[in-house]
Parts: structure tokens; C-alpha cells; sequence
């Protein structure tokens, strides 16, 4: 059944407990999700977004509990992904002529998508849908967050950004809002979805910001789409988003290696013990990465100053595991953060290389040449790693 957010606001959603990977298999969700869907019941009906697929069926079912479906008056389509649009199909063929309201470019993706023609209504920012009482929803584009056919509606009277998937969280709770849950959860679910998510998108991320705050309109809750809703000071997770855009780091380094009979290994333990005893204050992390969720390791990076990146050299090259979150580094487009390399060989070591390359493509400022050890490193090895991690704490 929904649940009351605010005056004739209803949530519709659907919270998803067993949830464990999302975007394919792409970002993992150990906490599950929410796909939050809103009904709002003015003169006129309108459904802000809908549910993933899988559970189409059941949302409209559950959905035809809250409302006589001929009753909606509009679909508000903020976003077209699956997660968002899934269940449209399902309900649109209730409703087939009942007009979405969306950017030009989600029509093309909805139209990729789902091969339907609906009776599409197409918003751009600033434009304003009347729905009674003395309300509307003002419709802001935001391209590229994390689609270029993202937007966001604000509704005037209650004072509501619907703002889609910025803002949100991979968090399932049935306690709807941020104040009511665990916050240490709470914001680690918030900067992971960043990270993994947003990072790319920062400069997008504060001009749309501005443009929002620019409305000059009072914002007493955030309704994101997954996860839980800001009632409680909204504006912690707005300043959260332009600190975070900001080429955020916090004093920290985190250590990122592979290894295969355990030699790379040693070498990231013995930087890390040169680091904190050139720099006790520093938080210092390591990521087994072939051990580790990626997307964890991500948020790590994003948290860091300084991330080093270690692997053995196999075939002339680094392991599956170290290329595999190099190619994630590189995309997400990382700034202000410096990087070196490490790493054990048997024979000509080009590893290391390999990565201190990969490292300035991603965009960090490469420290060194990065440190090899021939086999597995002797005391005398070692030694030089703890004197390789001093150097790197003196260059934070």
C-alpha cells in the first residue's frame, strides 16, 4: 500500500531487500534498493516515475489499490532507465493515451527501449505543468545525471524536488525517511553512489546545483528515486553533492593490489608500514582487488589523496583483476589525486610500467616511476618498500 510523504503526496515504490547487483552486474547493492514511484493527488493525478520490471505487475496491481488507473491524468517520466521506466509498459497498457511528460531525449530513450509511441509530452527547464490547487510541477532538465535524458520536477505549494537518481541511495528500508534510519548506512550508501556513479558528472553536478538553488524556491524535501526521501534537513545532502564535486579527498591513502603467490602482497604491507610511520595521522586502506567488491574499492579511491596500484607482472602485463579496476578508474575521471606503482616479476617487469601509464591516462599525478621487486622482495626489499611509503607520506 503507499505511504503518506507529504500533504496528497504518495509513495508507490517498491522496496527491493534482495537486490545484491545493479546496472547488470555492474555496481553492487549489499544493503538491496528502493524504486521509488510517487503519486500525487491534486485537481489533477500525476505519477512521478514508476518501478524496475520485474516488478511491473505488481506495482500496477498494487498502484490500482491506490487510484482508479483511468483517474491518472499524467505520467511524469523523469528518467528512462529500466529501474525508472520498467513498469510503463504494464501500466500504459491501462492507460494508453494518458500523455508522459519527459525530455526530448528520454523519448528516445523510451522509444529505444520499450518500441511504444505513447502520447508523449515533451519538457524542457523552466517549463511548468498546472495540477491544482494552486500547484505545479516546474520541470528542470539534468543531462548527463546520470542520463543524458535526466530532469527533475519540483512541485510548488509543498515544496517537493522529485529529483530522480541524483540524491538517492541503493538503500532499502521501509522507513521511508532519512531521519528515521541508520545514518552511518545512510551516507556510506549516499558517497558510494557518488563515487561509483556521479564522479564523472561533477562539474555537471554543481552547474545544475546552482541552477536549482537558483529557482529561489524553498526545498523541504528531496524525493529521490531510490533509497530514502530528505525530509530532515535536505540541504545535508545538497552541500554533501557540491563537497563531493568538488575533487573530494579526505586524508587518506588507500593501497590497491593484486597478487599471485603473495609477493606483491608483502610489498603493499610494507609501503603501508612506511606511510604511517612517516605520517601516524593518515588512514590508510588496502584492497586486495581480486578479494574486494570493486565498487568498495571505488569508494575508497574516491575517498584518497593518494592511491597506489600494485601487481605482479604476468605475460608482460598486469592481472585481470588490476586491469579490470584500472579501466573502472579511468573512466570515472578522477581529479586532484596523486598515484604510484608497485609491484613484484620474475623475469623483465612490466608491470609496473604498465600501470604508472595507465595511471597518468586516468588523469592522477603520477608520484614515481613506481618500485619493482625482483621475485619475492628479500629484507633488503622490503626495507626499500617501508622507504617508498616514507617518500609518498612526505608527498601527500
Amino acid at each position: 500500500m503507499g505511504r503518506m510523504v507529504k500533504g496528497n503526496v504518495t509513495w508507490v515504490g517498491k522496496v527491493d531487500w534482495e537486490l545484491r547487483k545493479f546496472h547488470g552486474n555492474e555496481y553492487s547493492t549489499h544493503k538491496g534498493s528502493t524504486y521509488n514511484s510517487y503519486l500525487i493527488r491534486e485537481e489533477k493525478n500525476v505519477l512521478v516515475d514508476t518501478v524496475w520490471k520485474p516488478f511491473a505487475k505488481e506495482f500496477v496491481e498494487n498502484l490500482r489499490k491506490e487510484i482508479d488507473l483511468s483517474r491518472i491524468d499524467c505520467v511524469i517520466a523523469n528518467h528512462g532507465e529500466v529501474d525508472h521506466s520498467g513498469a510503463l509498459p504494464e501500466l500504459m497498457k491501462h492507460i494508453p493515451e494518458t500523455p508522459v511528460y519527459c525530455t526530448a531525449n528520454a523519448v528516445k530513450s523510451l522509444k529505444g527501449q520499450y518500441h511504444q509511441d505513447w502520447h508523449f509530452v515533451v519538457v524542457k527547464t523552466g517549463d511548468t505543468l498546472d495540477i491544482g490547487n494552486g500547484k505545479s510541477l516546474v520541470f528542470v532538465e539534468m543531462p548527463m545525471l546520470h542520463w543524458p535524458d535526466s530532469m527533475a520536477a519540483y512541485m510548488t505549494g509543498d515544496n517537493i524536488l522529485f529529483s530522480n537518481d541524483a540524491f538517492g541511495q541503493h538503500y532499502a528500508t521501509e522507513l521511508l525517511f532519512n531521519d528515521l534510519v541508520d545514518q552511518a548506512e545512510l551516507m556510506g550508501e549516499c558517497i558510494k553512489y557518488y563515487a561509483n556513479i556521479l564522479t564523472p558528472f561533477s562539474p555537471l553536478v554543481v552547474k545544475k546545483i546552482r541552477e536549482v538553488l537558483a529557482l529561489g524556491v524553498p526545498i523541504d524535501m528531496i524525493a529521490t528515486s531510490h533509497g530514502v526521501i530528505w525530509r530532515d534537513n535536505p540541504a545535508q545532502i545538497v552541500e554533501k553533492y557540491l563537497a563531493w564535486a568538488d575533487s573530494y579527498s579526505e586524508n587518506q591513502v588507500t593501497i590497491l593490489y593484486d597478487t599471485m603467490w603473495d609477493g606483491t602482497r608483502t610489498m603493499a604491507e610494507s609501503i603501508s608500514e612506511g606511510i604511517h610511520g612517516q605520517d601516524p595521522g593518515v588512514t590508510i586502506k588496502l584492497c586486495n582487488i581480486s578479494k574486494s567488491d570493486k565498487n568498495d574499492v571505488i569508494t575508497e579511491v574516491f575517498r584518497s589523496k593518494v592511491i597506489l596500484v600494485g601487481s605482479p607482472t604476468i605475460g608482460k602485463g598486469i592481472t585481470s583483476g588490476t586491469a579490470g579496476i584500472l579501466e573502472e578508474i579511468e573512466g570515472l575521471r578522477f581529479k586532484g589525486k596523486k598515484a604510484a606503482a608497485f609491484g613484484c616479476h620474475g623475469w623483465s617487469g612490466e608491470g609496473v610500467p604498465k600501470i604508472t601509464e595507465w595511471l597518468g591516462k586516468a588523469g592522477f599525478e603520477v608520484l614515481n616511476d613506481g618500485i619493482k621487486s625482483l621475485w619475492n622482495p628479500d629484507e633488503a626489499g622490503v626495507e626499500n618498500c617501508v622507504s617508498f611509503g616514507r617518500d609518498v607520506a612526505r608527498r601527500i
